[in-house]
């Protein structure tokens, strides 16, 4: 039952039927959230709003709302995906034992400290499940995924290294690393062709794009001993040169004589750059490596706190009896002194 208050803040208290608290609480979170959602929404014209709640001590609210802290922790793991666990259990399915109501009802401080143990023991398993799952990760970064980096890289670095070699014995200056300058062009291979002008050279790779019919790689010529294939990016729809090295070094054209050139040039002066940043690169992914090895053998560091507290907690469970199956049926058959009706056959006609 809603019961409005006076004055000009918004409150609301939430009652059961006959002043009963367990009437009141509600099984599934999504129906708090739904009456809370009466009084907190669009169109209220209040700037505060008070939702209150009672809970009486020894009583069954206590355990009504840890049922209902189990069940939105369940949901929030699927639904926030956080969730370190691989099973739940059907918390819809929780119901009292006798001992449970026994220990309810006569106020037992054990049941509080089970109730208390039995969230602190929850979240100790998430942890610790936490814990192994970043673990598992490491195992998996340290025996497969950094050793392909590390090995990837340090081939990427020896191609750098020999295309840098070849590019300096090629081109007409010192191997300092800078770019070519605009003055000197050492000359370029076309179609078969040798051209040892830049306008020349790039008004025929200017040629070759209008009179291509394929967007398959080609083979164009050559230029400071790289071999250079000629192709058609579809999807970004530009034509492109790739530089045949021990890597390969691909340029995007332009419709410009002297500006492709140029590109081409910049391509190959920031090779060692490039190296630069993959050795910086492999010194990291060894640098993680070895992190890795310390992290892995970390153990988890409240295991003691979780196997005391769940020892505790079996020992309460077996102090409030808590852990037998109290409602089994203990004899299948009648009592003596009943009586059973026969059954009689009931004749149906067609």
């Amino acid at each position: 039952m809603l019961e409005p208050c006076e004055g000009k803040l918004s409150c609301t208290v939430l009652r059961g039927e006959g002043g009963s608290n367990a009437a009141d609480l509600l099984d599934r979170p999504r129906d708090l959230e739904q009456r809370s959602g009466r009084i907190v929404r669009q169109g209220n014209k209040n700037d505060e709003v008070y939702i209150l709640r009672y809970v009486t001590e020894n009583t069954f609210d206590a355990y009504l709302y840890q049922i209902l802290e189990n069940k939105q922790r369940f949901i929030s793991q699927i639904m926030t995906s956080k969730s370190p666990v691989r099973s739940a259990e059907d918390i819809d399915e929780t119901a009292l034992s006798y001992a449970e109501v026994k220990a309810l009802a006569t106020g037992n401080p054990l049941i509080k400290e089970k109730m208390d143990l039995d969230i602190q023991v929850s979240k100790l398993k998430l942890l610790k499940a936490n814990h192994l799952n970043q673990r598992y990760a490491l195992e998996d970064r340290l025996l497969k995924h950094l050793p392909k980096q590390i090995k990837a890289t340090e081939e990427r670095i020896a191609g750098y290294e020999k295309d840098i070699a070849r590019y300096e014995k090629y081109s007409a200056k010192e191997p300092t690393g800078e770019k070519v300058e605009e003055s000197k062009f050492a000359g370029m291979t076309v179609k078969g062709i040798s051209y040892p002008e830049k306008a020349k050279a790039g008004a025929a790779i200017l040629e070759a794009c209008n009179l291509m019919t394929s967007p398959e790689p080609q083979e164009m010529g050559s230029y400071l001993g790289f071999p250079m294939l000629f192709s058609f990016d579809s999807f970004n729809k530009k034509y492109q040169i790739t530089f045949q090295g021990a890597l390969s070094h691909t340029v995007a054209l332009g419709a410009d004589v002297h500006g492709n050139i140029t590109r081409l040039n910049n391509a190959l002066a920031e090779m060692p750059k490039k190296l630069a940043y993959c050795r910086e690169q492999l010194k990291t992914l060894r640098q993680q490596m070895e992190t890795a090895k310390k992290e892995i053998d970390i153990p988890f560091e409240k295991e003691q706190e979780l196997q005391s507290k769940s020892a505790r907690l079996h020992e309460l469970n077996i102090l409030l009896n808590m852990d037998k199956a109290e409602n089994e049926i203990m004899d299948d058959g009648p009592d003596e002194d009943m009586d059973i009706p026969e059954k009689k056959a009931v004749g149906y006609e067609r």
